[in-house]
């Protein structure tokens, strides 16, 4: 929404002249500037009303003055009726006083006649203090006061022309003589009769406030005296008859009260003592459920208010949770690259180029192509239908193959058991050995407590690492070789992996990253056929969206790793 230029937020409110520096002046102009500074910060004060629905407190007090900065900024000085202006203004007015306050359910009507009041009271104002007494001063109509700099010349000429016509003369003369009936004028500020009363229902409590109260109360100054004698002697008159109801001397009924008795039958359809908007029988005959309702309806329009602060704290939280998703993929690209770039640093010979490259170039089918690594090669994954692609001829091959490595793999056995037979463990001095001081107490732990102790270290490992769930365990001798920089087995290389899976876990890139478990890879884990299903299964149990590693070579390196790229 648009609002009006900074003048229009800092006209005047009160009657001010222009003629001589040696006259008073009002207050001057009012610019409302809490009310503006609480609409930048989004801060809405709540309008309360009282069981006649009448606005009280200070945040009416301070809405009844912002409209009047409205009316006097945003509607054109016309010789027009209320009724004549523009929709849009109206609401331009509404928009701004809603805004800036929490009215409540059915308050634009009452915001909107506030306006038309104070509009037609600005009117007033300039035409007695700033045109009729210069009317044979051309010099003095020719430019808006200065008070009032804000209204354009051509709106002040017109305006001045036709308060200056013969027509309006005859309609002010009127006004004039029905003014002049009025004999008991109040003094109450911008609060009006609704302020008064809650203003004495705090001061006053237990206390009934009827509308002889407020009559009279209206009518003193702040020292709490009456100057119009006529008044004055109205207001003993309510004393007396106050006190003659409370001694039972005189019964009160219906509109039949006090104040009727003082100032006599009241005019139809009006009431005094209670302020505009309300009737005698709004006043007199509504039941006190309804005059309560007021509240009701002031809660539902705050469940209403707080109902659409929630979608609107809703759809930010939309907004933002999706801003956060592209955060969030943007990290975990940058933590791909970081990732990759460590590798090429723990890793002899490996190129990221390379893994890009095939990472982009997968096929859908990841078991289709074979996938290259260095210092080694993995073969195709991918496997037809038996009965369609081999024949008897490729089984019985397959067979012989297999019965060759089982031959091998008993011959190695053997050879392994005797060589362990025969091996003594040794422990080095790890004293001066340069390593980390994690790894110098590992191995004092070793000397000290499993090699005395017989005892060895045991392990879990949990089925997110290799797909399934395992117990394993590390010699002494494993530890002291992997120490010794010496040939580790498979089981070093799992328990590494467990530990480097631990390290991705806490970086949030269990995702990226998947293991091969190095016991079904191993030249101990069965034929080369076998050995290429279990890899096959555990790949087929992914996503499709992890680079995986697993120890090629074994036996040959200390450790090194493939890269399978599952997409």
């Amino acid at each position: 929404m648009k609002f009006a230029s900074s003048s229009a937020e800092t006209e005047p409110t009160s009657q001010t002249t222009i003629s001589d520096d040696s006259k008073s002046t009002g207050r001057g102009m009012s610019t409302m500037p809490r009310v503006v500074k609480r609409k930048l910060q989004k801060l809405r004060p709540i309008v309360e009303y009282n069981k006649m629905g009448k606005g009280i407190g200070q945040a009416h007090i301070e809405m009844q003055s912002y409209i009047g900065v409205l009316a006097r900024s945003r509607v054109p000085l016309v010789d027009k009726k209320w009724s004549q202006i523009p929709k849009d203004v109206k609401e331009q007015i509404w928009e701004a006083v809603d805004m800036a306050f929490v009215v409540g359910q059915g308050g634009k009507k009452s915001v909107l006649a506030s306006a038309a009041k104070k509009w037609k009271d600005f009117k007033s104002t300039l035409t007695r203090h700033y045109i009729l007494p210069y009317t044979n001063d051309k010099e003095k109509l020719s430019h808006p006061p200065e008070t009032y700099k804000f209204i354009e010349k051509a709106q002040w000429d017109a305006f001045v022309a036709s308060r200056l016509s013969q027509d309006f003369e005859s309609v002010h003369s009127q006004h004039a003589q029905i003014r002049e009936k009025l004999e008991y004028n109040h003094r109450l500020s911008r609060k009006g009769y609704a302020g008064l009363e809650d203003e004495l229902e705090e001061t006053m409590p237990g206390v009934e406030i009827d509308r002889s109260t407020l009559w009279k109360r209206a009518r003193q100054d702040k020292h709490g005296n009456i100057p119009d004698p006529k008044v004055a002697e109205k207001a003993k008159l309510i004393d007396e008859l106050q006190k003659q109801v409370s001694e039972g001397k005189v019964r009160v009924d219906g509109s039949k009260d006090v104040l009727t008795m003082a100032l006599g039958p009241e005019h139809p359809g009006r009431l005094r003592g209670v302020g505009a908007g309300i009737s005698p029988r709004q006043y007199f005959n509504l039941p006190k459920p309804q005059r309560v309702s007021f509240d009701d309806r002031l809660k539902d329009s705050l469940r209403v208010l707080l109902q659409e602060e929630t979608k609107k704290m809703e759809a930010k939280a939309k907004e933002e949770a999706l801003r956060m998703e592209a955060r969030t993929k943007q990290l975990v690209e940058a933590e791909r690259e970081h990732f990759l770039s460590q590798l090429s640093q723990l890793i002899p010979n490996f190129d990221p180029g390379m893994l890009k490259q095939i990472i982009s170039q997968s096929p859908k089918n990841p078991m289709s192509d074979k996938a290259s690594c260095s210092g080694g090669e993995v073969k195709s994954l991918h496997y037809e239908d038996d009965k369609a692609k081999n024949g008897e001829h490729q089984q019985e091959e397959e067979k012989e193959e297999e019965k060759r490595d089982e031959e091998k793999e008993e011959e190695k056995e053997k050879k392994d058991e005797e060589k362990h037979d025969d091996k003594v463990i040794e422990v080095a001095d790890y004293s001066n050995m340069e390593a980390p001081s994690s790894l110098k107490s590992l191995c004092r732990y070793v000397e000290t407590t499993l090699l005395p102790e017989d005892k060895l270290l045991q392990f879990t490992i949990d089925k997110e690492v290799f797909g399934g769930d395992r117990d394993t365990f590390l010699l002494p001798e494993d530890i002291t070789q992997f120490a010794g920089m010496e040939e580790i087995g498979a089981t070093v290389v799992a328990v590494y992996m467990r530990h480097l899976h631990d390290v991705l876990k806490q970086a949030n890139m269990c995702s990226m990253v998947g293991f091969i478990d190095p016991a079904t890879v191993s030249a101990n884990s069965g034929t080369i056929a076998e050995r290429s299903r279990l890899v096959a299964a555990r790949l087929q149990k992914t996503d499709g969206e992890q680079i995986f590693m697993m120890p090629y070579n074994p036996g040959l390196v200390s450790l090194g790793f493939c890269f399978y790229d599952f997409q």
